[in-house]
Protein backbone atom coordinates (compact mmCIF):
# COMPACT_ATOMS: atom_id res chain seq x y z
CA UNK A 1 0.00 0.00 0.00
CA UNK A 2 0.86 3.75 -0.18
CA UNK A 3 1.12 5.97 2.48
CA UNK A 4 0.26 9.86 2.50
CA UNK A 5 3.54 11.80 4.48
CA UNK A 6 2.78 15.16 6.11
CA UNK A 7 5.98 17.15 6.83
CA UNK A 8 6.19 20.61 8.59
CA UNK A 9 9.19 22.64 9.61
CA UNK A 10 9.65 23.48 13.64
CA UNK A 11 11.29 24.82 16.48
CA UNK A 12 12.64 22.56 18.81
CA UNK A 13 10.11 23.98 21.49
CA UNK A 14 6.89 22.70 19.58
CA UNK A 15 8.44 19.57 18.66
CA UNK A 16 7.00 17.64 21.36
CA UNK A 17 3.28 19.37 21.24
CA UNK A 18 3.25 18.99 17.92
CA UNK A 19 4.43 15.06 17.98
CA UNK A 20 1.86 14.18 20.36
CA UNK A 21 -0.95 16.01 17.99
CA UNK A 22 0.68 13.91 15.12
CA UNK A 23 -0.36 10.80 17.04
CA UNK A 24 -3.40 11.91 18.44
CA UNK A 25 -4.80 12.27 14.53
CA UNK A 26 -3.65 9.24 13.93
CA UNK A 27 -0.04 9.07 12.21
CA UNK A 28 1.28 5.38 12.32
CA UNK A 29 4.95 6.69 12.01
CA UNK A 30 6.99 10.25 13.38
CA UNK A 31 10.19 10.87 12.84
CA UNK A 32 12.04 14.10 13.23
CA UNK A 33 15.05 15.27 11.17
CA UNK A 34 17.25 18.24 11.39
CA UNK A 35 16.12 21.52 9.28
CA UNK A 36 19.74 22.89 9.01
CA UNK A 37 22.72 20.43 9.33
CA UNK A 38 23.19 21.30 12.41
CA UNK A 39 25.75 18.35 14.13
CA UNK A 40 24.48 17.13 17.30
CA UNK A 41 27.15 16.68 19.89
CA UNK A 42 27.73 13.53 22.66
CA UNK A 43 25.05 13.58 25.03
CA UNK A 44 24.81 12.96 28.45
CA UNK A 45 23.29 9.34 29.64
CA UNK A 46 19.61 9.16 28.85
CA UNK A 47 19.23 12.05 27.22
CA UNK A 48 17.89 12.37 23.52
CA UNK A 49 19.16 15.90 22.47
CA UNK A 50 16.71 17.81 19.16
CA UNK A 51 17.90 20.12 16.70
CA UNK A 52 16.97 23.69 17.07
CA UNK A 53 15.02 23.48 14.17
CA UNK A 54 13.42 20.29 12.76
CA UNK A 55 11.25 18.60 9.76
CA UNK A 56 8.88 16.70 11.22
CA UNK A 57 7.33 13.91 9.31
CA UNK A 58 3.98 11.90 10.01
CA UNK A 59 2.86 8.98 7.78
CA UNK A 60 -0.36 8.10 7.54
CA UNK A 61 -2.37 5.79 5.57
CA UNK A 62 -3.48 6.77 2.11
CA UNK A 63 -7.02 6.99 2.65
CA UNK A 64 -6.16 9.40 5.07
CA UNK A 65 -7.75 12.95 4.12
CA UNK A 66 -5.03 15.37 3.96
CA UNK A 67 -7.01 18.89 3.79
CA UNK A 68 -9.16 16.99 6.88
CA UNK A 69 -5.92 16.82 8.64
CA UNK A 70 -4.63 20.34 7.99
CA UNK A 71 -7.79 21.47 9.12
CA UNK A 72 -7.39 19.73 12.50
CA UNK A 73 -4.00 20.69 12.75
CA UNK A 74 -4.51 24.19 11.86
CA UNK A 75 -7.59 24.30 14.67
CA UNK A 76 -5.25 23.15 17.44
CA UNK A 77 -2.61 24.86 16.29
CA UNK A 78 -4.34 28.26 16.72
CA UNK A 79 -4.32 30.57 17.54
CA UNK A 80 -0.70 30.24 16.58
CA UNK A 81 0.36 29.60 12.36
CA UNK A 82 1.05 26.50 11.67
CA UNK A 83 3.81 26.23 9.79
CA UNK A 84 4.27 25.19 5.80
CA UNK A 85 2.82 21.86 5.56
CA UNK A 86 3.91 19.52 2.51
CA UNK A 87 1.70 16.31 1.80
CA UNK A 88 2.62 13.86 -0.54
CA UNK A 89 1.64 10.42 -1.45
CA UNK A 90 4.59 8.41 -0.55
CA UNK A 91 4.83 4.72 -2.86
CA UNK A 92 5.28 1.53 -1.46
CA UNK A 93 8.38 -0.25 -1.92
CA UNK A 94 10.58 -2.78 -0.17
CA UNK A 95 11.77 -0.69 2.42
CA UNK A 96 15.10 -2.96 3.69
CA UNK A 97 15.94 -3.44 0.27
CA UNK A 98 15.69 0.69 -0.60
CA UNK A 99 18.02 0.49 3.12
CA UNK A 100 20.37 -2.01 1.70
CA UNK A 101 21.08 -0.10 -1.23
CA UNK A 102 22.61 2.74 0.67
CA UNK A 103 24.64 0.29 3.22
CA UNK A 104 28.37 -0.75 1.94
CA UNK A 105 31.32 -2.36 3.20
CA UNK A 106 33.37 0.40 4.22
CA UNK A 107 37.30 0.66 3.69
CA UNK A 108 39.36 2.96 5.65
CA UNK A 109 42.93 2.98 4.56
CA UNK A 110 44.55 0.23 2.78
CA UNK A 111 43.74 -2.50 5.51
CA UNK A 112 40.99 -2.12 7.39
CA UNK A 113 37.28 -2.82 6.61
CA UNK A 114 33.67 -2.38 8.34
CA UNK A 115 30.88 -5.21 7.08
CA UNK A 116 27.63 -5.45 8.36
CA UNK A 117 27.85 -8.74 10.65
CA UNK A 118 24.83 -10.64 9.25
CA UNK A 119 26.87 -10.56 6.15
CA UNK A 120 29.64 -12.70 7.58
CA UNK A 121 27.05 -14.74 9.58
CA UNK A 122 25.49 -15.77 6.68
CA UNK A 123 29.18 -17.34 5.43
CA UNK A 124 30.19 -19.11 8.14
CA UNK A 125 27.20 -19.08 10.98
CA UNK A 126 29.25 -18.19 13.57
CA UNK A 127 29.49 -14.47 13.99
CA UNK A 128 26.44 -13.45 15.97
CA UNK A 129 23.80 -10.67 14.28
CA UNK A 130 20.98 -8.95 15.79
CA UNK A 131 19.16 -8.10 12.45
CA UNK A 132 19.57 -10.44 9.37
CA UNK A 133 17.47 -9.43 5.79
CA UNK A 134 15.97 -11.95 4.22
CA UNK A 135 17.82 -14.18 1.46
CA UNK A 136 16.61 -12.64 -1.28
CA UNK A 137 17.70 -9.16 0.18
CA UNK A 138 20.89 -10.67 1.26
CA UNK A 139 21.82 -11.98 -2.03
CA UNK A 140 20.57 -8.55 -4.16
CA UNK A 141 22.83 -7.04 -1.37
CA UNK A 142 25.92 -8.85 -2.03
CA UNK A 143 25.38 -8.95 -5.95
CA UNK A 144 25.02 -5.25 -6.16
CA UNK A 145 28.69 -5.10 -3.83
CA UNK A 146 30.40 -7.90 -5.14
CA UNK A 147 33.31 -6.06 -6.18
CA UNK A 148 33.93 -4.64 -2.83
CA UNK A 149 33.37 -7.71 -0.77
CA UNK A 150 36.01 -9.59 -3.05
CA UNK A 151 38.72 -6.48 -2.56
CA UNK A 152 37.72 -6.59 1.15
CA UNK A 153 38.32 -10.41 1.53
CA UNK A 154 41.91 -10.35 -0.35
CA UNK A 155 44.88 -11.55 2.40
CA UNK A 156 46.00 -9.36 4.32
CA UNK A 157 42.87 -7.38 5.39
CA UNK A 158 41.12 -6.77 8.54
CA UNK A 159 37.22 -7.09 8.71
CA UNK A 160 34.88 -5.50 10.99
CA UNK A 161 31.57 -6.44 11.79
CA UNK A 162 29.27 -3.93 12.78
CA UNK A 163 25.57 -3.04 12.37
CA UNK A 164 23.82 0.49 12.28
CA UNK A 165 22.13 0.63 15.69
CA UNK A 166 22.04 3.25 18.23
CA UNK A 167 24.21 6.23 17.23
CA UNK A 168 27.46 5.04 18.94
CA UNK A 169 29.42 4.80 15.38
CA UNK A 170 29.78 2.76 12.41
CA UNK A 171 32.55 4.84 10.77
CA UNK A 172 30.24 6.92 8.68
CA UNK A 173 30.79 10.25 10.28
CA UNK A 174 34.35 12.06 9.41
CA UNK A 175 35.48 12.05 13.35
CA UNK A 176 35.49 8.26 13.20
CA UNK A 177 36.37 8.30 9.88
CA UNK A 178 39.57 10.15 10.09
CA UNK A 179 40.80 7.76 13.43
CA UNK A 180 40.00 4.44 11.41
CA UNK A 181 42.29 6.01 8.40
CA UNK A 182 45.09 6.55 11.14
CA UNK A 183 44.79 3.78 12.96
CA UNK A 184 45.30 1.78 9.49
CA UNK A 185 48.38 3.15 8.84
CA UNK A 186 50.06 2.43 12.16
CA UNK A 187 51.86 -0.90 13.61
CA UNK A 188 50.27 -1.85 16.67
CA UNK A 189 51.38 -5.21 17.00
CA UNK A 190 51.48 -6.06 20.61
CA UNK A 191 50.23 -2.44 21.93
CA UNK A 192 48.11 -2.11 25.09
CA UNK A 193 45.90 1.40 24.24
CA UNK A 194 42.90 2.63 25.69
CA UNK A 195 39.84 3.86 23.90
CA UNK A 196 38.34 6.66 26.13
CA UNK A 197 34.67 7.32 25.07
CA UNK A 198 34.75 4.20 23.19
CA UNK A 199 30.95 4.38 22.07
CA UNK A 200 30.00 1.01 19.72
CA UNK A 201 33.83 -0.31 20.61
CA UNK A 202 34.97 0.69 17.00
CA UNK A 203 38.12 2.08 17.70
CA UNK A 204 39.21 -0.30 20.14
CA UNK A 205 37.97 -3.18 18.16
CA UNK A 206 39.69 -1.86 15.00
CA UNK A 207 43.11 -1.77 17.00
CA UNK A 208 42.24 -5.29 18.16
CA UNK A 209 42.22 -6.71 14.51
CA UNK A 210 45.21 -4.45 13.43
CA UNK A 211 47.59 -6.35 16.16
CA UNK A 212 47.16 -4.53 19.42
CA UNK A 213 47.54 -7.03 22.20
CA UNK A 214 44.77 -5.28 24.24
CA UNK A 215 42.20 -2.40 24.28
CA UNK A 216 40.82 -0.55 27.62
CA UNK A 217 37.13 0.50 26.75
CA UNK A 218 35.74 3.29 28.83
CA UNK A 219 32.43 5.12 28.49
CA UNK A 220 30.22 7.34 30.73
CA UNK A 221 27.17 5.48 29.39
CA UNK A 222 26.44 1.69 30.44
CA UNK A 223 24.60 1.80 27.01
CA UNK A 224 28.19 2.16 25.60
CA UNK A 225 29.73 -0.31 27.10
CA UNK A 226 26.92 -2.95 26.40
CA UNK A 227 27.27 -2.22 22.83
CA UNK A 228 31.25 -2.64 22.70
CA UNK A 229 30.52 -5.89 24.43
CA UNK A 230 28.09 -6.95 22.12
CA UNK A 231 30.60 -5.88 19.27
CA UNK A 232 33.42 -7.79 20.50
CA UNK A 233 31.17 -10.96 20.22
CA UNK A 234 29.89 -10.16 16.40
CA UNK A 235 34.11 -9.98 15.90
CA UNK A 236 34.38 -13.21 17.70
CA UNK A 237 36.63 -11.05 20.34
CA UNK A 238 37.50 -12.18 23.66
CA UNK A 239 36.29 -9.92 26.15
CA UNK A 240 39.56 -10.22 28.07
CA UNK A 241 40.86 -8.71 25.54
CA UNK A 242 38.62 -5.35 25.46
CA UNK A 243 38.10 -4.41 29.64
CA UNK A 244 35.58 -1.86 29.85
CA UNK A 245 34.82 0.83 32.50
CA UNK A 246 33.08 3.57 34.17
CA UNK A 247 35.03 6.42 34.37
CA UNK A 248 35.14 6.73 38.05
CA UNK A 249 35.97 2.81 37.96
CA UNK A 250 39.03 3.21 35.45
CA UNK A 251 40.44 6.32 37.56
CA UNK A 252 40.44 3.78 40.48
CA UNK A 253 42.25 1.24 38.35
CA UNK A 254 44.87 3.41 37.36
CA UNK A 255 44.99 4.79 41.59
CA UNK A 256 45.59 1.18 42.20
CA UNK A 257 47.81 0.41 39.49
CA UNK A 258 46.04 -2.13 38.59
CA UNK A 259 46.12 -0.46 34.71
CA UNK A 260 50.05 1.12 33.32
CA UNK A 261 50.31 3.39 31.64
CA UNK A 262 49.52 2.60 27.88
CA UNK A 263 50.91 2.67 24.38
CA UNK A 264 48.06 4.17 23.25
CA UNK A 265 45.62 6.51 23.73
CA UNK A 266 42.23 6.71 21.52
CA UNK A 267 39.92 9.60 22.18
CA UNK A 268 36.80 10.71 19.47
CA UNK A 269 34.78 12.63 22.24
CA UNK A 270 34.24 16.31 22.74
CA UNK A 271 36.80 19.11 22.25
CA UNK A 272 35.46 20.68 25.88
CA UNK A 273 36.20 17.19 27.15
CA UNK A 274 39.68 16.53 25.52
CA UNK A 275 40.30 19.59 27.07
CA UNK A 276 39.14 19.33 30.38
CA UNK A 277 40.62 15.54 30.84
CA UNK A 278 44.15 16.60 28.84
CA UNK A 279 46.07 15.74 32.14
CA UNK A 280 44.59 12.90 32.68
CA UNK A 281 44.50 11.06 29.38
CA UNK A 282 48.14 11.92 29.09
CA UNK A 283 49.93 10.74 32.04
CA UNK A 284 47.90 7.75 31.02
CA UNK A 285 50.22 7.41 28.02
CA UNK A 286 53.72 6.53 28.35
CA UNK A 287 56.69 8.06 27.21
CA UNK A 288 57.36 7.16 23.25
CA UNK A 289 53.51 5.92 23.24
CA UNK A 290 51.36 8.11 20.89
CA UNK A 291 47.87 10.04 21.10
CA UNK A 292 44.93 10.43 18.54
CA UNK A 293 42.23 12.49 19.39
CA UNK A 294 38.84 13.32 17.66
CA UNK A 295 35.70 14.76 17.64
CA UNK A 296 37.30 18.15 17.08
CA UNK A 297 35.66 21.02 14.84
CA UNK A 298 38.18 22.83 12.88
CA UNK A 299 38.20 25.95 14.63
CA UNK A 300 38.73 23.90 17.56
CA UNK A 301 41.81 22.46 16.75
CA UNK A 302 44.42 24.81 18.11
CA UNK A 303 42.48 24.77 21.57
CA UNK A 304 42.87 20.99 21.96
CA UNK A 305 46.05 20.75 20.05
CA UNK A 306 47.32 23.58 23.01
CA UNK A 307 45.86 21.56 26.14
CA UNK A 308 48.19 18.60 25.63
CA UNK A 309 51.36 20.73 24.34
CA UNK A 310 53.03 19.87 28.12
CA UNK A 311 53.22 16.44 27.36
CA UNK A 312 53.28 15.75 23.74
CA UNK A 313 55.19 16.17 20.32
CA UNK A 314 55.25 16.14 16.54
CA UNK A 315 51.27 17.26 16.73
CA UNK A 316 50.05 16.42 13.45
CA UNK A 317 46.24 17.74 12.72
CA UNK A 318 44.67 16.36 9.68
CA UNK A 319 41.23 17.52 8.82
CA UNK A 320 38.20 15.79 6.78
CA UNK A 321 35.14 18.34 6.35
CA UNK A 322 34.69 20.10 9.06
CA UNK A 323 36.08 17.90 11.50
CA UNK A 324 39.75 17.15 12.49
CA UNK A 325 42.21 14.53 14.34
CA UNK A 326 44.95 15.11 16.02
CA UNK A 327 47.90 12.44 16.75
CA UNK A 328 51.04 13.70 19.01
CA UNK A 329 53.70 11.29 20.30
CA UNK A 330 54.31 11.61 24.24
CA UNK A 331 57.20 13.38 25.73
Amino acid sequence: MSWLELKLQITRADAAELEILLDELGAVSITMMDAEDKPLFEPKPGETPLWDNLIVTGLFTEDTDAAALQTALTSVWSPRALPALQASILADQNWVRAWLDDFKPMRFGHKLWVCPSWWMAGKDGNASSDWTPSVEDAETWEARNQDLLNEMQQPGKAIMLLDPGMAFGTGTHPTTSLCLQWLDTQTLDGQTLVDYGCGSGILGIAALLLGAKKVYGVDNDPQALTATADNCAKNQLDIALFPMFLPEAFNQAIKSSSIQPVDGMMANILAGTLIELAEVLALQVKKGGWIMLSGILREQADAVASAYTQWFTDCVITAEKDWVRISAIRN
